[in-house]
């Protein structure tokens, strides 16, 4: 069953999220990244190639000739279809469709308070749905 992790109190979620994928990938994993709208697609898209002065994290937009062969695959609608279902991360508001199709989700969730009542209604569905759910705060 897909294990869902939700991080809270991000103060920024572009960079958290490039920071979970240089960790997913330095430790073999394959993630998807769910923007809620193709201008943060893009922000992710640009920020991945700045993470670190010597990380390199190959990474494709969904759809593009590229995605079939890469590890980090960038999005903003999830009814595309993805080499791969290891993670998910999601930055949206909302539970996409089809977390079950991955091993794992990282529910971002960002310190003002629109972002984190969405985050707490989140958390609700997926423990109504009996997703196993694990909470961590940062710092």
């Amino acid at each position: 069953m897909t294990r869902v992790d939700f991080h809270t109190n991000i103060a920024d979620k572009v960079s958290y999220a490039c920071r979970l994928a240089r960790k997913a990938y330095g430790a073999g994993g394959k993630l998807v990244l769910l923007a809620p709208d193709a201008g943060l697609a893009a922000q992710l898209d640009a920020a991945l190639w700045t993470v670190g002065e010597t990380d390199f994290l190959p990474h494709a937009m969904a759809g593009s000739a590229l995605a079939a062969r890469s590890a980090i695959i960038v999005t903003d609608r999830m009814d595309a279809a993805f080499p791969h279902h290891d993670m998910l991360v999601n930055l949206t508001r909302s539970q996409p469709e089809g977390v079950e199709r991955f091993q794992r989700v990282f529910e971002i969730v960002a310190r003002d308070e629109d972002d984190a009542a969405a985050g707490r209604q989140r958390y609700v569905a997926y423990k109504q749905q009996a997703f196993p759910l694990t909470h961590f705060v940062a710092a």
